[in-house]
């Protein structure tokens, strides 16, 4: 095959975005249609430059393939359905049910969304395993507050030390992701938004007191009601095929969400908390799309 035709191959392959069961398959049936389109065309009289030439011509753009591609094998089963949103199921159950009270069931969930996401991410990073993984970005999270009730003089110490690992940590997810897809990306980073505006509710300081845990008791509800929003908007997301659609789910849902968080913690969408909690749902939605373009072009 000829440097054109790989190359031609390459790009289809990387704008089509598929799975690591599907894309093997998929690229081999496509490289043996133009394979046998070369024969044919070569043995119609032409040269093997003139018949790669006509081939390509006859096949069209690379991004129009790749998006028919995408189209015809993105949609996602029930069962993908079921396993993508699961995570923010079990998440707002907690809230709901008012389980989050007890560490034993707060344990098994996060052990049960550490093990799946593992498993996922180790056996070709399937379209459903990156709900679950925005939800490894929790222990540091939580390591992050644990940390505001060090001594002052140890918070100074450790702090600094902290935030860019932690710092380093997300950005490496997220490059690693993006590799895959950046919808996917955005997709991890879906409910960041929504934790950090609840914990704002809660306690704006990140520090804990009986007066937090009444507010988490009253917000509970709301906030397992949030996570179930997320639920519904992943599910939709797998079974759509077109990928502006998807855009579009995405930042309808995260807009939605966050003026329910906002309004039922505050009473009211006008305040600095709004606006700020909107510049971290873009980012999630935006970064991921300009670091993608910035990988493709090194």
């Amino acid at each position: 095959m000829t440097l054109n035709l790989t190359q031609y191959l390459e790009s289809i392959r990387s704008d089509a975005r598929l799975d690591h069961s599907d894309e093997t398959v998929i690229m081999s049936e496509l490289e043996a249609h133009i394979e046998d389109s070369l024969q044919e065309l070569i043995g119609s009289g032409l040269t093997k430059e003139e018949a790669t030439k006509t081939c390509l011509a006859q096949m069209g753009s690379t991004k129009s393939i790749a998006r028919q591609i995408y189209e015809a094998y993105s949609q996602g089963s029930w069962k993908q359905v079921l396993l993508a949103s699961m995570p923010h199921f079990l998440f707002g159950l907690l809230f709901v049910l008012n389980w989050w009270q007890y560490p034993t069931w707060v344990s098994i969930v996060l052990v049960l969304i550490l093990a799946t996401t593992a498993y996922g991410w180790f056996h070709g990073k399937p379209a459903w395993v990156f709900p679950w993984l925005g939800y490894t970005l929790l222990p540091v999270l939580v390591v992050g507050l644990m940390l505001l009730y060090l001594p002052r003089g140890w918070s100074f110490l450790v702090l600094p030390v902290y935030f860019p690992l932690a710092l380093w940590w997300l950005i490496r997810i997220v490059i690693m992701t993006t590799r895959r897809d950046w919808l996917f990306s955005s997709l991890m980073l879906l409910p960041l938004p929504i934790i950090i505006g609840w914990l704002l509710a809660i306690s704006a300081s990140g520090r804990f007191s009986e007066e937090s845990l009444q507010r988490l008791y009253y917000f509970a509800p709301w906030i397992g009601l949030s996570f179930m929003g997320l639920a519904l908007t992943i599910a939709v997301f797998i079974r759509l095929r077109q990928r502006w659609l998807r855009v579009s789910l995405l930042a309808a849902s995260s807009l939605f969400t966050l003026s329910l968080v906002v309004y039922h913690s505050t009473g009211a969408l006008i305040n600095l908390v709004f606006p700020g909690l909107l510049i971290i749902m873009w980012g999630g939605l935006l970064v991921p799309l300009l670091l993608e373009r910035r990988l493709k072009n090194k």
